[in-house]
């Protein structure tokens, strides 16, 4: 039972750390800059750990991935508000359900683009102290939610149709009973 556990919790850190790498590769490398920062679809990965690892895993992918692509990117100040922003994003999405495109993952792409735009907003305002200029900010957040429900949406069809959260859950509940 306990070894059970140990490979269970190795397999979500494995999974969390490659989650956590494809989300800084498409946030600091695949990107639009922008005046104040970059567009990416990061958050599509994000949203995409979200709705196949537990809550803790796929904060930390978020935190992380990212956290790593603010900060090595040259947007240290921003690390901080980047890392609330996408954990508790995460805590919008489900992971329970047959499939990853459901319809609370689909709904919880909403309060995922609130919490972009706005946290977005409000750290900017509280980091530059200018409500105005933090302003020119939303439509680009915009694009960005756009373009990361536009990358989860396709994967999570795509991998739903190759059932892979059933092969996925089928080898936890395989190793389970084990």
């Amino acid at each position: 039972m306990e070894r059970r556990k140990n490979t269970e919790g190795i397999r979500y850190l494995v999974l969390t750390a490659i989650f956590a790498a494809m989300v800084y590769v498409l946030t600091a490398f695949v990107k639009i800059p922008t005046h104040q920062g970059y567009i990416h679809v990061g958050d599509g990965i994000i949203y995409l750990a979200a709705a196949l690892l537990p809550m803790p895993y796929a904060m930390l992918t978020g935190a992380i991935g990212a956290g790593l692509s603010d900060y090595l990117s040259g947007y240290p100040v921003w690390v901080l508000p980047t890392v609330i922003i996408k954990v508790l994003t995460v805590i919008a999405f489900s992971k329970n359900g047959a499939n990853i495109i459901s319809k609370r993952n689909i709904l919880a792409i909403f309060p995922a683009a609130v919490l972009c735009v706005g946290g977005y907003y409000i750290s900017a305002v509280i980091l530059y102290g200018d409500w105005g200029a933090a302003l020119t900010d939303i439509p680009t957040n915009c694009i960005q939610v756009a373009a990361s429900t536009a990358l989860f949406l396709f994967l999570g069809f795509s991998l739903d149709r190759i059932s892979f959260k059933k092969r996925f859950l089928h080898k936890e509940a395989k190793n389970k009973t084990a």
